[in-house]
């Protein structure tokens, strides 16, 4: 005699972590192509400028400007890991062991603006 499914209590979900949320909210909105920008005035020293200006073509940017957004961005990924709860590291260490190359995150990053 078989059985309705509905004899068969459905199994729940386990409940989603907040930071597992947070993090795939902040993923999600990284990864959008467009995003607001803010305009900001920094100084800086001009021999800095004029590095970065000589630099930034041959790191492959289109200007000093990206490149001054990637470093930022590094930086800020960087001090972001250390005080976030680690959702971030792992999943970049879930998709190394899922086999995306380390050469494919950055090309996703880079088109965020994100580049590492």
């Amino acid at each position: 005699m078989k059985k309705s499914s509905a004899a068969y209590p459905r199994a729940k979900r386990p409940a989603k972590n907040a930071a597992i949320t947070k993090t795939r909210e902040l993923i999600s909105r990284r990864l959008q192509k467009v995003r607001p920008m803010s305009s900001v005035t920094l100084r800086m020293p001009e021999d800095v400028v004029q590095d970065l200006k000589r630099l930034a073509p041959t790191l492959g940017y289109a200007g000093y400007q990206p490149l001054i957004r990637s470093y930022i961005g590094k930086g800020l990924r960087v001090d972001l890991a250390r005080i976030d709860d680690g959702a971030m590291p792992r999943l970049i260490a879930g998709l190394k062991r899922r086999g995306v190359a380390e050469s494919v995150m950055r090309q996703a990053l880079a088109e965020t603006g994100q580049a590492s």
